[in-house]
């Protein structure tokens, strides 16, 4: 085979993988937007409608460490077509969800079926990536991975405000053509890896399993039910306690679902920290984003979108840039300067959202993007690195554990700070409109927790009250970032990884 060759046959298996993961990205924010239009026709519950935007994302964090397992004991093509097969039938399922009683268990079982895809899906497809290309064309070839796939969750709202003008079932059924490519792409490029067959660890699946989904679930109620809330507590609490169990228990188990000794490896450390610091800004981003535009900036759930393409035009041009500068100087100059940019970005955005004018925000949502495209997939290809051949599934997996499960705790810490910042801002403004504090403070309680609804009749002055208590939001996303970077500053290395030294065993196969 020559370079071309080869080059063009590795070329394939990105693409091939690109297109499966694409699937998991979109439905990440797309099924958001289209949330009261599946509430009104199936008559859901504001609880029913939650959990059918909550199961997927539950479902994915509580299963990426037994996904990224089973692709390094099983065979990450075998796992990532599968994954690709269930996902897409989920979704079908979804869009098929009958009106009446079933409607509320049915479409939250088969979103929760989707999360189990998408989680055995993208373990697998990163590995595929990471072992088709040496380590020092990585950068640049998961540069692209990360760029296409995590701009596709910025194009989510955007195609689901127009599949939904035509029937919200659409945003599930989008899903299938995109799976009918994937496979065929995956059977055209053929993608050869290396996996080594082991036994499964049910109680570590149990344990990590149970362990992120409690504590995720808290995550999600911490708004609805109170930080205070003993459940609220209680489920969090639990759920730490369950995973520092695991942790105990795998270290004692011969064939661990989560071999942890892999923390002890510096840079993998210090990268999984670096992820779960800036990941409590990446997602929630999208969230606060389009809630902004919406109520502040009275923009339709379509043009909201704008916004957040606004962001990805930073981030998939910076991400290229930085893969380049992975490959060829190392980590941690574009994770450090990233993270400053990112912290920078995010600061200066914040100072103009009161003003409401989005083309006075336009270069700071830019500049808030390029710093999260520079320094986000560099940091997870560095720490997957790090990983010998036979795990890069397992390594993969932990590292969307952690982001997911950081990601989580960002969207309840940040609600929580809009919520109370929103009601102190409209309880003033009432009051400075002549209102009694008591009455005041009743009516900006109401306003802060509603939800829903139509955002045409939203009086000026809330929209404003909005834009600052985004701005506090905004500004703990610039120190969050901040961190990040003292993080990376201290504890990463210069230099360029060099290749593993190690030994494939004679008798691990290829996988299927």
């Amino acid at each position: 085979m020559t370079a071309d060759t080869g080059q063009q046959s590795r070329n394939l298996v990105l693409v091939a993988m690109i297109f499966a993961v694409s699937m998991t990205f979109i439905d990440q924010t797309i099924v958001s937007i289209a949330a009261p239009n599946i509430q009104d026709e199936l008559n859901l519950t504001t609880t029913g409608v939650q959990w059918a935007i909550n199961a997927y994302l539950l479902s994915l964090a509580a299963l990426f460490a037994f996904g990224g397992r089973l692709a390094d004991t099983v065979g990450h093509r075998r796992m990532v077509t599968l994954g690709v097969i269930i996902f897409a039938g989920a979704s079908a399922m979804c869009g098929l969800t009958p009106t009446g009683s079933l409607s509320e268990g049915w479409i939250v079982t088969f979103r929760v079926v989707q999360g189990a895809g998408g989680a055995i899906m993208f373990p697998a497809a990163l590995a595929i990536v990471v072992q088709t290309f040496d380590l020092h064309q990585r950068g640049r070839a998961l540069a692209i991975f990360f760029g296409i796939a995590g701009g596709l969750t910025a194009v989510g709202p955007v195609l689901g405000g127009y599949l939904t003008e035509w029937t919200w079932r659409a945003i599930f059924w989008v899903n299938i053509p995109v799976a009918i490519i994937a496979l065929i792409m995956i059977f055209i490029s053929r993608p050869v890896t290396d996996y080594a067959p082991a036994r499964m660890d049910y109680r570590g699946l149990v344990l990590i399993g149970s362990g992120v989904a409690l504590s995720v679930f808290g995550f999600q109620q911490a708004a609805p039910w109170g930080w205070s809330n003993p459940a609220t507590i209680g489920c969090i609490v639990g759920g730490a306690i369950i995973l520092v169990v695991f942790w105990f228990v795998e270290q004692r188990t011969e064939e661990p679902l989560m071999d942890v000794g892999i923390f002890r490896i510096r840079p993998f450390l210090v990268e999984n920290l670096v992820l779960a610091v800036s990941m409590l800004v990446f997602v929630p981003f999208f969230f606060f984003a389009s809630e902004y535009a919406q109520i502040s900036l009275n923009r339709s759930a379509q043009n909201t979108g704008v916004v957040l393409l606004t962001f990805f035009i930073g981030f998939v041009v910076a991400a290229q840039i930085g893969g380049r500068m992975l490959d060829r100087i190392g980590a941690k100059r574009p994770v450090v300067l990233g993270c400053v940019v990112a912290a920078v970005g995010f600061w200066l955005w914040s100072s103009k959202l009161p003003g409401l004018d989005f083309n006075a925000q336009i270069w700071y949502i830019v500049l808030a993007g390029a710093g999260m495209g520079l320094m986000l997939g560099q940091a997870n290809t560095d720490a997957v690195n790090r990983a010998s051949r036979l795990s890069y599934g397992e390594a993969t997996g932990i590292t969307q554990t952690v982001r997911n499960y950081a990601a989580s705790l960002g969207l309840g810490i940040l609600g929580t700070l809009l919520v109370n910042q929103l009601h102190s801002h409209v309880t003033s403004s009432l009051e400075a409109k002549g209102l009694p504090h008591d009455k005041a403070n009743a009516q900006a309680s109401s306003i802060a927790q509603s939800q829903g609804g139509s955002t045409a009749t939203i009086p000026h002055f809330v929209r404003v009250d909005f834009a600052t208590a985004t701005q506090s939001v905004v500004r703990a996303m610039a120190v969050f970032m901040a961190v990040a970077a003292v993080i990376a500053i201290v504890g990463l290395r210069h230099g360029v990884q060099e290749e593993t030294k190690e030994a494939t065993p004679a008798d691990v196969p290829a996988a299927p």
